[in-house]
C-alpha cells in the first residue's frame, strides 16, 4: 500500500477503545495528511512509504489539544495578582474595573498585527509541548470591530504556525463601560449586531458566554444561544465557576459542545450534561491561580459517564498558563483525576469538546495525522513529571 510516511518501532497510545488503547510495536502509517493505519505492526498491510522514520521504541500519542484558550489579548494583569496576594477577590478586582474589562482596554488599542505578534510566544510554548489544535476565544474586545480583530488575529495564528485553530466568538465575556447598568442592551449588540457580523465574516467555530453572578444571567446567555443557533453556530458556557447558575443545565438544553470550569456544578446539572452528551471542561489552571477551593463534581461526572477535557484556560487575568504538560499534573493532583482520564482530557475528550471528534483526539484511520512522539518510558509520565518536556517531535498533518 502506497503512502507518504511510515512511523515504525513505536509504542502506541491511540486513545481508541479502553483505557489509552496501549499498542506495543506499534506503526502508524498516513498519505495526503491522514492517517492510514495505526495498530499493531504484525497486522499492518506492506506500505511502500517515500519515508521511514524509527521512533526505537518511543511512545507516539495524537497531537494534544488545548480546546479552552484566551489566548489572544493586549496586555497582562500582573498588578491584579499582586491585589490577590493582599487579600482582594476575583469578584471584588472586576467590580473596581479590573478583570476582564482592563484586559479590554489594552486589547481596544492594539492592532491586529499587535495581536498576533503577542500571542505568537504563547503559541509556540504550547507547540513546543506537542499541541496541534488550539481553541482561541474572542471576549476581551467587547465592540464589533475588535471582536471581529480579535478572530482574524485569531485565524492568522493558524497561518504563521503548523496548527489548527479552532476560533470561538466571546463576546457576551464582561460588560463594557459604555453599557454599564445595561447589560440586556449589551446582549442585544452581541445577539443583532455582533454576531451576525461573526457569521458573516466566517470567523467563528463557536459561540461562547460568561453565565456568572459578574457576567450574565441564565436568560441572557440563553438569547445569545438562540442567536447563535439562528447562525448554524454550536455553543460552548463558561458556567458554575463561581457559583451555581444552573449554566451546565442552560448548556445541555442547547445542545452545548461542552460547559467549562464547573467547580459549582450540581447533582442536575451534571445528569443534564449526560444526557445532551456535553463535556466537563475542566481549568485546573484558573482553580490554581484564583485559589479556589471548591473542587468540580468530579465523582459525579465519573459516575453519570460524562466526558472530562483538560485545558489551560490560558488568559491574562486567572489562569496565565502556556504549559498543557503542566495541566496533566494539576488535573491529577488537584482534581484527582487518573492518568487515563488526564491523558484523554487532552486527546480524545478535548476533540469532542472542540466538535472535531471526527477530525482529530485518536490514533485511527481517517483521521487527521497529528503526532506527538515522547521520550518517555510509559504515558505516565507525562502527567506525572512538572517542568518536564520529553517531546521528541511533533507532527502536524503528517509532517
Amino acid at each position: 500500500m502506497r503512502c507518504d510516511h511510515v512511523w515504525s518501532d513505536a509504542r502506541l497510545a491511540t486513545m481508541v477503545g479502553e483505557g489509552l488503547g496501549s499498542v506495543e510495536g506499534g506503526v502508524v502509517a498516513a498519505r495526503d495528511g491522514r492517517i492510514l493505519y495505526a495498530g499493531p505492526a504484525a497486522e499492518a498491510p506492506r506500505f511502500e512509504a517515500a519515508a521511514e522514520t524509527r521512533c526505537d521504541g518511543r511512545w507516539i500519542t495524537p497531537g494534544l489539544i488545548d480546546c479552552h484558550t484566551h489566548l489572544v489579548h493586549a496586555g497582562d494583569r500582573a498588578h491584579e495578582f499582586a491585589l490577590r496576594l493582599d487579600g482582594a477577590s476575583y469578584e471584588e478586582i472586576a467590580r473596581a474595573g479590573g478583570g476582564i474589562v482592563s484586559t479590554m482596554r489594552a486589547t481596544r488599542a492594539a492592532s491586529e498585527d499587535d495581536l498576533v505578534a503577542s500571542a505568537l510566544p504563547r503559541l509556540d510554548a504550547l507547540i513546543a509541548e506537542g499541541v496541534t489544535t488550539v481553541e482561541i476565544k474572542s471576549g476581551y474586545g467587547l465592540e464589533c470591530a475588535a471582536e471581529l480583530r480579535m478572530l482574524r488575529a485569531a485565524r492568522r495564528l493558524g497561518e504563521e504556525r503548523p496548527v489548527r485553530i479552532a476560533t470561538t466568538f466571546l463576546g457576551a465575556h464582561a460588560l463594557p463601560p459604555e453599557f454599564a447598568d445595561d447589560a440586556d442592551g449589551y446582549i442585544a449588540t452581541v445577539c443583532d449586531e455582533m454576531l451576525p457580523a461573526v457569521a458573516t465574516a466566517g470567523l467563528a467555530d463557536a459561540v461562547d458566554a460568561f453565565c456568572e453572578g459578574i457576567g450574565f444571567t441564565p436568560a441572557q446567555t440563553a438569547r445569545v444561544f438562540e442567536a447563535a443557533a439562528a447562525h448554524g453556530l454550536p455553543v460552548k458556557l463558561h458556567a458554575e465557576q463561581l457559583s451555581n447558575l444552573h449554566g451546565a443545565a442552560l448548556a445541555a438544553r442547547h445542545e452545548a459542545l461542552s460547559a467549562d470550569h464547573l467547580e459549582y456544578c450540581d447533582a442536575a446539572g451534571v445528569a443534564a450534561m449526560a444526557q445532551a452528551g456535553t463535556v466537563a471542561t475542566l481549568l485546573p489552571g484558573a482553580f490554581y491561580f484564583v485559589r479556589e477551593t471548591k473542587l468540580p463534581p468530579i465523582d459525579l461526572l465519573r459516575a453519570a459517564g460524562v466526558p472530562i477535557a483538560l485545558a489551560t484556560d490560558c488568559n491574562p487575568g486567572t489562569s496565565p498558563l502556556s504549559s498543557l504538560l503542566l495541566v496533566l499534573n494539576m488535573g491529577a493532583t488537584l482534581f484527582r483525576l487518573t492518568v487515563e482520564e488526564c491523558l484523554l482530557g487532552v486527546t480524545r475528550h478535548a476533540a469532542r469538546a472542540l466538535g472535531l471528534q471526527r477530525e482529530i483526539g485518536t490514533l485511527a484511520a481517517g483521521k487527521a495525522c497529528d503526532l506527538a512522539i515522547w521520550d518517555v518510558e510509559r504515558p505516565a509520565e507525562l502527567v506525572y513529571r512538572m517542568g518536564f518536556n520529553p517531546l521528541h517531535a511533533r507532527v502536524w498533518r503528517g509532517m
